[in-house]
């Protein structure tokens, strides 16, 4: 059987189509395993999100709740911190007003001390006097 150029040229055509054909065969069942664990990645990821999506909404309402009851305290415990606050300002008035008084005591002290040194030298001219007057 001879064969000519041209069904030798027909015939290397066809074994490379074959050939092709048979990796393009295997390069698709390649890519449909791939696609086969994507689809199942996928159908994970998007169970897991779900799963975690459903947690974070009760994390979020419990932590509504949390802050409801954070509010709730704080606007109770508001007039405590106004009342400290007026305690300090009463605290303050009562430090100046003492100190007030201490300078106001100490700038009296001063005048009676020399009050009493004034009545004592008249006293003793009086009695310096007396005796002039007794002898």
């Amino acid at each position: 059987m001879t064969l000519s150029l041209g069904q030798l040229a027909g015939l290397i055509a066809a074994l490379a189509f074959l050939l092709l054909v048979i990796f393009m065969c295997i390069v698709l069942v390649k890519v449909a395993k791939t696609m086969g664990e994507v689809n199942q990645s996928v159908k994970t990821l998007r169970d897991d999100a779900d799963a975690i999506s459903k947690e974070v909404e009760a994390i979020l309402a419990k932590s509504n709740v949390l802050l409801d009851d954070v509010n709730g305290k704080s606007k109770k415990i508001d007039p405590l911190f106004q009342t400290v606050a007026d305690l300090s300002e009463s605290v303050s008035d009562l430090n100046s007003a003492s100190r007030n008084l201490v300078g106001n005591f100490s700038s009296s002290s001063k005048n009676v001390g020399k009050a009493t040194l004034a009545v004592g030298f008249l006293k003793r001219i009086y009695n310096m006097r007396h005796k002039k007057g007794k002898k």
